[in-house]
């Protein structure tokens, strides 16, 4: 094939468009949607973690003393 003739068969498969549009793209909608709430469990799930564990923290304060502000653990 010369590259006039892929450009014509380029040309005549581009001005052919079948469907809906908006049917087609469906799918990225909810595969986002489905991502985004996933996303946002895992986010929800460490949430209020730190007093989840109160006795530890107790319990480690005892031992090792109050931290200093500049050894914050990080």
């Amino acid at each position: 094939m010369t590259f006039v003739s892929l450009l014509a068969q380029a040309a005549e498969e581009g001005a052919h468009h079948g469907g809906n549009v908006q049917a087609s793209t469906f799918w990225y909608g909810v595969v986002a949607f489905v991502v985004f709430v996933s996303l946002s469990l895992v986010t929800l799930s460490y949430r209020n973690v730190s007093n989840r564990h109160a006795h530890k923290a107790a319990a480690y304060t005892q031992k090792h003393g109050t931290p200093t502000p500049e050894a914050h653990g990080h």
